[in-house]
């Protein structure tokens, strides 16, 4: 008979069966923390994922994740469920507008996920899934902000920088009391993060203010406060426009409705290229007074960026003629200024992106079509739609 070992219980040594430390069975978390994925991808690559909203309408699933994607490469994984997109929840959220918003977001994406299991855990445990999320971020923050600053010819821009001399990456603004600034939404104290299309994080005090002084007529800003910043820090999350929520922004999208006159709506429609790059663009020209196209705030140069909710900036001209025309006696179009466009190509987000009116009228065609949402290349190039019954490739 093989004789086993004896173990005898020692309160000076401790436990007396020292495989018990490894065997102990821990109850799990009951409220598991979702994680957050940033994505990134490069002009004409999409971000590699299908979303569809679950066939109990209880979330939003990720599905299909193409190899070699963004998606994979972050992470995802089919069944995943989006809690947060962008720093906004999004559970409740129309589905339609929670594609738009993926969709113009430009090359960069933050999404908050839980797995499927925990999610359906939670879901059955009855766990607020909104709270969830600000306990994953370490706490409540507030959103960066754009704010666009009109320079006054006696008080300048009215702010100024106090960070130290040479410090790279900690930028500090004070504004003055009334000043461009501060109507501009910038608050005293609050941290400058990126500037006209450039990130501050590499410039030093002195770089900051010439780039300042050195812009004309305006300058376009993205500011969080020191409390916010550091949780962003924590999460080891970059803060960029994406993120933000914009105070008045100039040269925005805008959504004309138009009703047929007996000579037509009163513009032209002509596909024209950018005199320094290859790119074309829909340009709406020859705005007739008195026509339609006046009536509803068009103008001479506009841009085209929709029909009826439809991105259509970068489809064949023929194919935009052909939904105007099947539209019949009605049509909405969406343009921006071609200075606005350039703005929103600094902040690399599409010009839809704020562009709520655009994203309520989208969701009514889209509802009334069956078209659900539109395969997208890059942050303002946009794919012909596809028809699909239930998800959306993004």
């Amino acid at each position: 008979m093989i004789e086993l070992p004896h173990f005898t219980f020692n309160p000076k040594e401790g436990i007396d069966n020292p495989a018990l430390v490894i065997t102990d069975d821990f109850e799990s978390d009951p409220n598991p923390l979702p994680k957050l994925y940033h994505l990134r991808r490069v002009e004409g690559q999409n971000f590699g994922f299908y979303l569809q909203r679950t066939t109990d309408n209880q979330g939003l699933e990720i599905t299909d994740v193409d190899p070699w994607s963004p998606a994979e490469h972050s992470g995802l994984k089919e069944g995943d469920r989006v809690l947060e997109v962008n720093d906004e929840y999004v559970v409740n959220m129309d589905f339609f507008k929670v594609a738009r918003k993926i969709q113009t977001c430009g090359l960069h994406l933050f999404l908050l996920v839980l797995k499927r299991d925990d999610y359906d855990q939670a879901v059955c445990s009855g766990v607020d899934l909104q709270r969830l999320a600000p306990t994953a971020n370490g706490g409540p923050c507030s959103r960066p902000r754009l704010c666009h600053i009109n320079r006054h010819q006696h008080c300048g821009l009215g702010m100024i920088l106090i960070s130290a001399e040479g410090l790279k990456g900690h930028c500090i603004l004070s504004v003055e009391s009334g000043g461009p600034a501060e109507k501009a939404g910038v608050i005293s104290g609050d941290r400058l993060v990126w500037m006209n299309g450039v990130t501050t994080s590499n410039l030093t005090h002195v770089s900051i203010n010439k780039s300042l002084k050195k812009s004309a007529d305006s300058v376009t800003v993205l500011v969080i406060d020191g409390e916010s910043e550091s949780r962003y820090i924590w999460r080891k999350m970059p803060i960029l426009p994406v993120l933000a929520g914009h105070w008045h922004l100039p040269h925005s999208a805008k959504t004309m409705h138009l009703v047929k006159g007996p000579d037509g709506y009163g513009f032209l429609l002509r596909q024209e290229r950018f005199p320094d790059k290859r790119q074309t663009v829909h340009v709406l020209r020859e705005v007739d007074q008195g026509s339609p196209g006046k009536k509803a705030g068009m103008e001479d140069g506009d841009l085209l960026l929709a029909v009826n909710g439809e991105p259509v900036e970068f489809m064949e001209h023929d194919d935009i003629v052909k939904m105007v025309r099947k539209s019949g006696e009605r049509v909405s179009l969406t343009a921006i200024s071609l200075p606005g466009r350039h703005l929103f190509r600094e902040l690399g987000i599409s010009p839809l992106f704020f562009h709520d009116e655009f994203i309520h009228q989208d969701d009514c065609v889209l509802s009334q079509t069956g078209i659900q949402t539109a395969q997208v290349s890059h942050q303002l190039d946009f794919q012909p739609s596809h028809l699909v019954s239930t998800k959306t490739l993004l």
